[in-house]
């Protein structure tokens, strides 16, 4: 059931519900959890077949994922709680505000809005990853400790990916493991349609983009798209930053996250 995902809640005041992307889990946000749980009361969600949630029954499909969330707002009495995303994540906030549901919206480097030469380049890409990634789980412990290692697995992801903490990234890769949604969810981006905007003043609150430079998998030219697809939304870039702002630009990320949902 939606309305029972697995949940990392922390803090006190107004509420903010956290959605991962694709192959990752609630523990991304570890790095902005005790910034925003000081001002906010943190739900962050572990989407179906992520994490420790359960999978749909049916279909997995952006529309399908977005489903459930909205599904366990209504459950969890949460009618226009704000929202952040990462990734698949970000495009689920911007459906959801698409849809009128919850209240303001900041996505962080949100998929869905590529040209047909970029989603070959995602679909190549990242494919591949995920395929490296399943075979060299027993290797990860080891990887990971390394600064090298980091940089040679999310060299696509971070623009330092060596200065990560170790934890953090194994927790991450172990996801893509562990996720037994990920490549229905995967199936989806490449071959679903294109994320549908929202026209001048249908949102039920603010909208934020914020985009990383660097970004190497949401190219940077791709926020010209989300930015008309969504005109009342502000776009904000992050230098030094790939497609992960909560990881390489946290302080920012979090600052982004409280000013665009306060």
């Amino acid at each position: 059931m939606a309305s029972s995902l697995f949940t990392l809640t922390r803090g006190s005041g107004p509420p903010l519900l956290l959605i991962h992307g694709l192959g990752s889990s609630s523990a991304t946000w570890a790095p902005l959890l005790d910034r925003l749980s000081a001002e906010r009361s943190v739900v962050a969600v572990d989407l179906p077949g992520f994490g420790k949630s359960a999978p749909l029954d049916g279909p997995v499909t952006i529309a399908t994922l977005t489903d459930a969330v909205e599904e366990f707002i209504d459950a969890q009495g949460l009618a226009g709680v704000d929202t952040a995303g990462s990734s698949m994540g970000a495009r689920m906030v911007l459906e959801l505000a698409r849809r009128g549901v919850g209240g303001s919206t900041v996505a962080l480097d949100p998929g869905g809005f590529w040209t047909p030469g970029q989603l070959r380049f995602f679909a190549v890409t990242i494919g591949a990853s995920l395929k490296l990634i399943r075979k060299i789980q027993p290797a990860l412990p080891r990887l990971t400790k390394n600064p090298v290692g980091r940089t040679a697995l999310l060299a696509q992801f971070s623009a330092h990916p060596w200065a990560l903490p170790a934890p953090l990234v194994l927790a991450e890769l172990r996801g893509f493991e562990a996720a037994v949604s990920v490549d229905e969810a995967f199936d989806a981006l490449v071959h679903g349609p294109l994320q549908a905007g929202a026209p001048v003043g249908s949102t039920p609150g603010k909208v934020t983009i914020g985009w990383g430079r660097q970004d190497r998998i949401t190219l940077p030219s791709q926020a010209k798209l989300a930015a008309q697809r969504f005109p009342d939304a502000t776009v904000h870039w992050f230098d030094k930053c790939g497609h992960f702002p909560h990881w390489d630009q946290p302080e920012q990320a979090a600052d982004l996250i409280l000013a665009g949902t306060g």
